[in-house]
């Protein structure tokens, strides 16, 4: 593999030759970054245009279409001469005159003969790499195309051969007569955002670590293993195992959120739960018993703030039958290794309802302390305003407390549960 594309005529810049580069790096992270692509080709003496997918493995790039497609049909013989274009555009550069409003982007053309690619070998390993490329182990994680699938799609491979890579980043660049003008200039960035995931029907699995747009690592989804207790990213095939667990209006009683009635209404509270998730707010989890699988409540961080390393645990319901067990403390235990000796965090705290006692109490145990009182934080389900008790443990309080929890959890000692 080159460093550096050699200059052909066709890569050769005729304007803005500053902006060119051939050096395989820049081409290769341009080319992996981006999804998409257009491939231009000759039918008939006519040009064509086509989007499709690519994914790059090595110094080949591989397109992926339809067998029956003008562009699988032309690639059938020896190959089919193409230029690949992708594009990914950082931002909108508004200059003072129209003349000079350009884009901050970075791009990547390929020349070449794009080959059939007939070995099934290849071919299913080309595939491979395009499924992990919208998530890394997305191929382990879905079904592997069957022979006739296979024969249906048309991949063509392409030599990264005759390449350029083009870039332009910066301000504005206005002639120095208009620059006394009173017309707003400047740069409106350009990104890729990701929505939340919107589980198909029936499908009973969280939505995967690997999507993309999942954001920081403070909300990727971590399966957290105890002796009492399992925390694992919570997923609509937990919604029944929800509804029974929780099925008591006590567990309920102190939270801003009404209870659902039904699997269908749990299933809803899950999918706002994963909502808030994907948006950086909220990383939830259910509590679930190891030796049986039965699940027993639901838990999570909130207010996730990576920059000031600091996140809420919340949202704590845990059924009736296991209040006093002990699963509320080594669930609180597994949340608070991850949160300070995973992820570096410097503060946990909690919310919890000025009338809820006995979570106030079960969090002081956990060796929090009581910082302050936020009077009208929010609306309760019955339409009154609750004051909110805030308690806070540091990064440099959670050694202390951690020896203290899991003494306790070795003398077999229980504590109440925390619907904070």
């Amino acid at each position: 593999m080159s460093d550096r594309y050699p200059s052909t005529e066709r890569t050769t810049a005729t304007r803005y030759r500053d902006r060119m580069s051939y050096e395989a790096a820049q081409a290769h992270a341009i080319l992996d970054e981006a999804y998409d692509c257009s491939v231009a080709f000759v039918v008939d003496g006519e040009p064509r245009v086509l989007p499709t997918l690519q994914v790059r493995v090595g110094d080949t790039l591989y397109l992926h279409g339809s067998s029956g497609s003008r562009l699988g049909l032309s690639g059938r013989a020896d190959g089919v001469r193409v230029c690949v274009s992708v594009t990914l555009l950082d931002a909108i550069v508004y200059a003072r005159s129209q003349f000079n409003h350009s884009a901050n982007y970075r791009s990547v053309v390929v020349h070449g003969t794009a080959r059939p690619v007939t070995d099934p070998a290849e071919k299913l390993a080309a595939m491979v790499a395009l499924a992990d490329k919208v998530g890394a182990g997305r191929a382990a994680d879905s079904r592997p195309p069957t022979g006739r699938e296979l024969a249906q799609t048309s991949v063509l491979a392409l030599p990264l051969e005759e390449v350029s890579a083009r870039a332009r980043n910066g301000g504005v660049h206005d002639d120095p007569d208009d620059e006394q003008l009173p017309h707003w200039a400047g740069v409106l960035p350009v990104t890729r955002a990701y929505g939340p995931p919107q589980t198909d029907a029936g499908v009973s699995a969280a939505p995967p670590a690997y999507l993309p747009g999942g954001g920081s690592p403070w909300v990727k989804p971590v399966l957290l293993e105890g002796k009492h207790v399992r925390l694992e990213p919570v997923a609509p095939g937990h919604a029944a195992g929800l509804l029974d667990a929780l099925a008591d209006e006590e567990v309920w009683r102190h939270l801003p959120t009404p209870q659902p009635r039904t699997v269908a209404e749990m299933a809803q509270h899950v999918a706002d739960l994963h909502h808030r998730q994907w948006t950086g707010f909220q990383m939830p989890w259910a509590q679930v018993e190891p030796a049986t699988g039965t699940v027993i409540g639901v838990t999570s961080y909130h207010d996730i703030d990576p920059v000031n390393r600091s996140l809420g645990i919340g949202h704590t319901m845990v059924g009736k039958r296991w209040w006093r067990t002990g699963v509320n403390t080594e669930a609180k235990l597994l949340l608070l290794e991850h949160a300070f000796d995973v992820l570096g965090a410097e503060k946990v705290f909690w919310y919890t309802d000025i009338h809820n006692e006995r979570s106030q109490n079960a969090i002081a145990r956990l060796g929090a302390t009581r910082d302050g009182l936020i009077r009208h934080q929010r609306l309760r389900v019955d339409g009154t305003w609750r004051d909110t008790v805030v308690f806070a443990m540091t990064a440099d309080e959670w050694p202390a407390a951690a020896r203290r929890l899991r003494d306790r959890l070795a003398a077999g000692g229980s504590a109440a549960r925390a619907s904070a």
